[in-house]
């Protein structure tokens, strides 16, 4: 019982990656196994597709949101955040406008004491 579980699963998750052609071959595959009508046959190549194309849309969902959690975690730089950036840069350019400069604390300036020569 639990080998035929795990080998359904397997199945599944390999439909879920597999092209339209293979999905079908394997199908018409299944149907001459278990002497299926074509009626039948077809109905059941339908319904392995569109699950097929169910789980790559939810997987890629998964995936995206992954990827964006991640980033997010790595405090990576987004495209979205970069595009705002060069957007802000060529507005300070057009306009001619300067970039401000960071302030800089000035040093505090040595008394220079001549002394006086000895004699």
């Amino acid at each position: 019982m639990f080998e035929n579980l795990k080998q359904a699963f397997d199945k599944g998750v390999e439909y879920a990656f597999t092209t339209t052609e293979k999905i079908e071959k394997a199908a018409k595959e299944f149907a001459k196994e278990n002497n299926l009508n074509k009626k039948e046959a077809k109905k059941l190549i339908d319904h392995w597709v569109k699950k097929s194309e169910e789980m790559k849309v939810s997987l890629e969902i998964k995936i995206a949101e992954l990827q964006k959690t991640t980033i997010s975690k790595m405090n990576l730089m987004t495209m979205e955040h970069y595009k705002a950036l060069e957007a802000r840069i060529k507005k300070l350019e057009g306009t001619g406008k300067q970039p401000v400069k960071p302030v800089r604390k000035a040093k505090p300036v040595k008394k220079v004491v001549k002394k006086k020569p000895v004699k």
